[in-house]
């Protein structure tokens, strides 16, 4: 070696040691781990005259190279995987690198030049390792100022590396020591302010914000157990609402942590069998892994679960299962205490609401007799304000006709009894009530403290007007009903759908000029009370009565949803005790007696008819006259009930009805399909009856068809099955008249009826 390359050599050197004691002093004089990883690329950019520099350090927990990068006042974190591209090999191989053409090289990833249009041509990459030859990170430079790197640029980035390994370990260090001390400052804080804290909902919304965040996770839950229901319940917030979830105690993960108080790692949620995908299916939320663990309060009893999905890039380990047991075991005597103040609050809110709801008025006094609680039923009852009650003496406030009710609070605390009485006038504070009172005493729990008196007052006043005013329109019952609702609506007047019936008793002239008129009067008295009867237990509303005759609805003045079957079972009761009746009256020498009933279902105006004098609660419309031409048809059909189309339509229960004509009734244009109904009959009555209903409804088809010979082969055979089916004869004549003398091509089937 000649002297001026020894002398070259020695410069060299001299330059390196200086810049490595600039990084040496450099690096003493840094606070913070950012500062000194910002100094160390600024001088190692400096230094090898290169475009960039990047120092990457190993974060073992997450097995990832990192960096900071300051952007503005912000301190950017860049990562990648420790085993990925050059400085991933780098790290894994503690092996240095220089690179003259990377996109040449496979472990090379171009795809963050190609996202940012950068041009990367050369690279040098060296390990950062301690003295003790561990490696924590690596360190790496781009392209070179005009130049290409050389050995010596390596060897020098190597020397800054390892020069500034023990300040970079020991920032590393205390960077995170501090982040722990941090997190343990914050998590006491967060502790003792959940603590505080009484409001249910409140509170885990707060647990739940501070565990996400305590487990860098993307979503918590917070489950409780609800021993009455035997579920586990969380409330989320749902926008400005908060909405509960339930669900039973042994369900799901969080079920099966509850009933095992074992707490469930689980790094792949799709993968368990107990996991339910349906909910990830409904929210569009994917679940990587779970947490869950149980809380356990201080009697070592499960209280419920704490589950937190999908930590940020990784699964949760350990360290996360032993931070979240101890913050689940700090909050459980919040989480009780919370959930026993919502329970007892919720209680009072019920009773409270209970109270306020009530249409009977609730008064509570103390054992002195002074008023401690009022409802709003109760004092909207005696026209008053719920302020000017409170306080009050109950016994000044009761008028001279009503210091009865004293004597009965005294009579109920001292026999520990309650007093009831029905339809009483009471008055209090000068008004007066039609009322029934309830007297109550009340006591503590335990059964031995007086806490005074409660009186229950449901106010009877406008109900027993109504009924006196309805009762001479219709049956007390429905009168009753009604009263449920807005009754005086109804009998001003509405447009409903109903089933009206229309019933008549066949051959009554004849019945009147033999009994004479007391005996009609008596007879009449029978049948009615009978028919009536059967109206009534089907919850229909007699309308009237027409001499002989009788109109029901259906439906008024309170619908139900099977009107239409009401109906019908009440006209086959009807005929059914009719038949009973005549067997006592054959037995007893009397004749005998028939009916017709008509049924039809459609738009009725009903309300209060008539003059101020004289008011009638009734039903007018179409629909009443159809049912009254029905009832008069049962006698040309030979039928006792008669059905229209519209109520089989609407029927719900199964019937034995048969397809009878197409008729036009008087004052109509449009023809109606109309039906008998058969249920009433027995084996006896009706022989063969559903043989002869099958033959029946093919003679109705080839009638209509104008397949007369057909048709009257059917007929026949019904009355072959059944001689006394008059319906069937009446289709034989008239097949029999319409053979001889077809009618034209226009024949639609349709019967016009000249007759009500």
């Amino acid at each position: 070696m000649t002297e001026r390359q020894m002398t070259t050599t020695t410069e060299l050197d001299l330059a390196k040691a200086n810049i490595l004691l600039e990084v040496s002093r450099q690096c003493a004089l840094k606070d913070s781990l950012d500062e000194v990883l910002k100094e160390l690329i600024a001088i190692t950019s400096r230094v090898l005259n290169c475009e960039r520099g990047s120092l990457f350090l190993n974060d073992a927990s997450t097995g990832e190279l990192y960096s900071r990068v300051a952007q503005g006042d912000l301190m950017r974190e860049i990562r990648i995987m420790n085993d990925s591209g050059i400085a991933g090999h780098v790290y894994q191989t503690g092996q240095a690198l220089r690179i003259d053409n990377p996109y040449e090289d496979e472990r090379f990833n171009r795809s963050v030049d190609e996202y940012t249009g950068y041009k990367t041509r050369g690279i040098i990459c060296v390990p950062v390792k301690t003295m003790a030859g561990e490696t924590i990170g690596v360190m790496q430079s781009l392209n070179k100022i005009d130049a290409t790197f050389t050995d010596r640029d390596l060897d020098l980035l190597g020397a800054m590396a390892q020069q500034a390994s023990i300040s970079l370990r020991n920032k590393e260090d205390n960077e995170r020591i501090k982040r722990i001390q941090t997190k343990e400052m914050s998590f006491l804080e967060v502790v003792s302010d959940i603590n505080a804290e009484v409001d249910l909902s409140l509170l885990l919304q707060r647990v739940v914000a501070e565990t996400t965040q305590m487990l860098n996770a993307e979503r918590a839950t917070i489950f409780l157990y609800d021993q009455p229901t035997n579920t586990l319940f969380s409330r989320v917030a749902a926008g400005p609402e908060i909405t509960e979830i339930r669900f039973p105690s042994h369900v799901g993960i969080a079920g099966a942590v509850f009933t095992s108080a074992e707490t469930m790692n689980i790094p792949h949620a799709y993968a368990d069998l107990r996991f339910n995908p349906a909910f990830d299916r409904q929210t569009g939320f994917f679940t990587r892994s779970i947490l869950c663990v149980p809380i356990i309060n201080k009697d070592g009893k499960v209280i419920g679960v704490t589950q937190v999905l999908n930590k940020k890039g990784m699964a949760f380990n350990e360290e996360d299962e032993q931070r979240l047991k101890a913050f689940t075991a700090q909050i459980a005597i919040a989480l009780e205490n919370s959930k026993l103040f919502d329970d007892v609050q919720r209680m009072k809110n019920y009773n409270e609401s209970i109270l306020e709801s009530m249409s009977n008025g609730v008064i509570t006094l103390n054992p002195g007799g002074t008023i401690v609680t009022c409802n709003a039923a109760g004092a909207r009852i005696w026209d008053a304000r719920e302020q000017d009650l409170l306080g009050t003496a109950f016994k000044d406030l009761l008028g001279d006709d009503s210091l009865w009710v004293a004597d009965c609070i005294e009579n109920v605390k001292e026999n520990q009894l309650n007093d009831h009485t029905s339809d009483t006038n009471l008055t209090l504070s000068g008004v007066t009530k039609s009322v029934n009172l309830t007297i109550m005493p009340l006591v503590a729990s335990d059964g031995d403290k007086e806490l005074g008196s409660m009186l229950m007052v449901e106010d009877i006043s406008s109900e027993k007007r109504m009924k006196s005013t309805m009762s001479r329109y219709m049956d007390p019952t429905i009168a009753a009903q009604m009263l449920d609702g807005d009754a005086l609506e109804l009998l001003g007047g509405v447009s409903v759908e109903a089933t009206v019936m229309f019933t008549d008793v066949r051959g009554f002239t004849t019945i009147t000029e033999e009994y004479g008129a007391q005996g009609t009067v008596k007879f009449l008295n029978e049948y009615f009370t009978m028919m009536v009867d059967s109206i009534s237990h089907e919850g229909g509303m007699l309308d009237k009565f027409i001499g002989d005759a009788i109109m029901a609805c259906f439906g008024l003045p309170i619908a139900n949803d099977d009107d239409p079957d009401r109906a019908a079972r009440a006209a086959i009761g009807m005929i059914k005790n009719l038949w009973e009746w005549n067997q006592i009256r054959q037995a007893n020498g009397l004749k005998t007696v028939d009916m017709g009933v008509g049924l039809n279902t459609g738009t009725v105006v009903s309300g209060n008819i008539g003059s101020p004098k004289r008011m009638d609660y009734t039903v007018i419309g179409d629909g009443v006259n159809l049912a009254a031409r029905l009832e008069s048809a049962c006698k040309a059909y030979s039928a006792r009930i008669l059905v229209s189309e519209s109520t089989v339509s609407k029927l719900r229960g199964t019937y034995k009805i048969r397809d009878v004509d197409l008729v036009i009734v008087k004052g109509k244009t449009e023809p109606v399909k109309i039906y008998e109904m058969l249920d009433y009959h027995s084996a006896e009555s009706f022989p063969n009856l559903i043989d002869v209903v099958n033959y029946f409804t093919a003679g109705i088809e080839a009638y209509r068809s104008m397949d007369w010979q057909s048709a009257i082969g059917r007929f026949e055979k019904c009355l072959e099955l059944n001689p006394d089916d008059g319906l069937s004869k009446t289709y034989l004549e008239r097949c029999h008249i319409l053979k001889s003398s077809p009618p034209g091509s226009d024949w639609d089937g349709v019967w016009v009826m000249t007759e009500k």
